[in-house]
């Protein structure tokens, strides 16, 4: 038996190393043929595959139907808007040949592929993830190996045929564009993450450690558990309005739902009507035990109630919610925070967690003790009319996003009325375990080579540099 594991394994690896080989030839052709009108061309073709209508809800259909995650109406809509939002942000780049060129330093920039990128993708986005990596790795110069979640394989497999044949049109070589076959495997995943010239991860905090300690260069990205304050000087119904639609936007599969509320006391009252009003329904202490045991009995969260319809998580937690009928997403009362307390972490489902607040301080408190659990980097929210708290916490909290007076799973991965990049995967620094605080984009894509020349001597003296520390410090 363990000779049959070991030569499956080798199997795997083979496998992997065979389409690695077909892309870097694919890749090394695609870099010396290069142009920007080429790269452009290509990201532009992987990314009508995609967004042609009727291929769009094709593959939405099929990534509901074989994940079941999420809901058909809303990927329509994530496919569509992640992509275009894309490609408005990458028209004009710059990503081939001299991009920088300045006498003053007498530096020039030239823009470089990085190879062939390994792409591991969320079975949450199994079409919109992929495409958003294909067009920037395209973009840049790049030939791409996906490697889908199980659950992805089928959606993913689709997706490749659709950009093969858009490539087809315009003599692009399939083989810039592929995917490790199904059935998946770990052994797969490693190889891809060992010998991939730089990786890319998505999902998985388990596969995200895995590539940093591949050897390869990686690009991952850390878990989610937003954290939104609502403070007294919030806008309570545009707040509601705004959660509601963020939170059941896609069954809550984004990373960026609110997963966490913290609400100051002087506003509770009237903020939970709104919510109310917006389709949030509060449970009482009985239902709320009876669903922490549903989500969370098992030791991990519930499959059945995992990115499912309203509906479903009420039959499969077997609970009664008061105007049911109009429920789009429930909240419970937080208990507590930290591991003993799962519902302080990320749900992925219809549930947010609320805390009460004596006032903003205590909020801030609470949303950074929440932060220290899960979630450290990623993003936190704000309802507010006072800008200078957005600032405050942009300066004390552990986080690379401060959302303000936004929908947050609609603004943090970019929005068409703010000035963050699109994409699907948002790096959470340090506090995350991450190499990267932006979101990912199309220079995490590509290297670069400095061209050095000589310019005239800058070298101060040592009294120019010291002279103002000597006067307070003495010598």
């Amino acid at each position: 038996m363990a000779a049959q594991a070991l030569n499956a394994v080798s199997d795997d690896a083979a496998i992997v190393d065979e389409l690695l080989a077909r892309g870097r030839v694919a890749q090394q052709a695609f870099e010396k043929n290069g142009s920007q009108e080429a790269y452009d061309r290509a990201a532009l073709a992987a990314a009508w595959a995609l967004m042609q209508p009727e291929r769009n809800a094709e593959l939405a259909a099929m990534a509901v139907e074989t994940t079941g995650l999420g809901n058909v109406a809303d990927k329509i809509t994530k496919n569509h808007r992640k992509t275009l939002g894309l490609l408005r942000d990458i028209r004009d780049a710059k990503t081939f040949g001299i991009i920088g060129d300045d006498p003053a330093t007498g530096i020039t920039k030239i823009a470089r592929p990085i190879g062939v990128i390994g792409a591991v993708v969320p079975s949450t986005n199994p079409v919109a993830t992929p495409v958003n990596n294909v067009v920037n790795a395209l973009k840049c110069g790049n030939a791409i190996l996906l490697s889908p979640s199980p659950k992805g394989n089928v959606a993913c497999e689709k997706l490749i045929a659709y950009i093969h044949a858009e490539f087809a049109k315009i003599g692009v070589d399939s083989d810039l564009v592929q995917m490790v076959p199904a059935p998946s495997s770990k052994a797969k995943t490693q190889r891809l993450m060992e010998a991939a010239d730089l990786l890319v991860v998505t999902g998985s905090q388990d596969n995200v450690r895995r590539a940093y300690s591949s050897g390869s260069p990686a690009v991952g990205v850390g878990a989610g558990n937003v954290t939104v304050i609502i403070d007294e000087t919030a806008d309570l119904k545009a707040a509601a309005e705004k959660i509601t639609a963020s939170k059941t936007f896609d069954n809550a599969t984004s990373c960026s739902s609110e997963n966490v509320l913290v609400v100051v006391d002087a506003i509770h009252d009237h903020f939970m009507a709104a919510l109310h009003a917006a389709g949030g329904r509060m449970l009482d202490a009985e239902n709320t035990a009876t669903l922490k045991e549903a989500l969370f009995g098992g030791g991990g969260l519930n499959r059945h109630m995992i990115a499912r319809d309203i509906t479903q998580v009420i039959e499969v937690a077997g609970i009664e919610v008061k105007d049911a009928a109009t429920a789009k997403f429930l909240l419970i009362e937080g208990a507590g925070i930290g591991p003993d307390h799962p519902e302080s972490g990320e749900k992925l489902s219809l549930v947010t967690t609320l805390y009460r607040a004596k006032d903003f301080e205590d909020a801030k408190a609470i949303t950074a003790r929440v932060l220290a659990h899960q979630g450290a980097g990623h993003s936190v929210g704000l309802h507010s009319a006072d800008d200078s708290r957005a600032v405050g916490m942009g300066r004390e909290m552990p986080t690379c996003r401060v959302i303000v007076n936004q929908a947050h799973c609609f603004a943090t991965g970019g929005a068409f009325n703010n000035g963050m990049p699109f994409s699907l995967s948002m790096g959470c620094g340090s506090w995350g375990g991450n190499s990267i605080d932006d979101n990912l984009n199309y220079r995490h894509f590509m290297n670069t080579t400095k061209v050095v020349r000589t310019i005239p001597v800058n070298e101060p003296a040592v009294e120019d540099i010291f002279g103002d520390y000597w006067k307070m410090a003495g010598q």
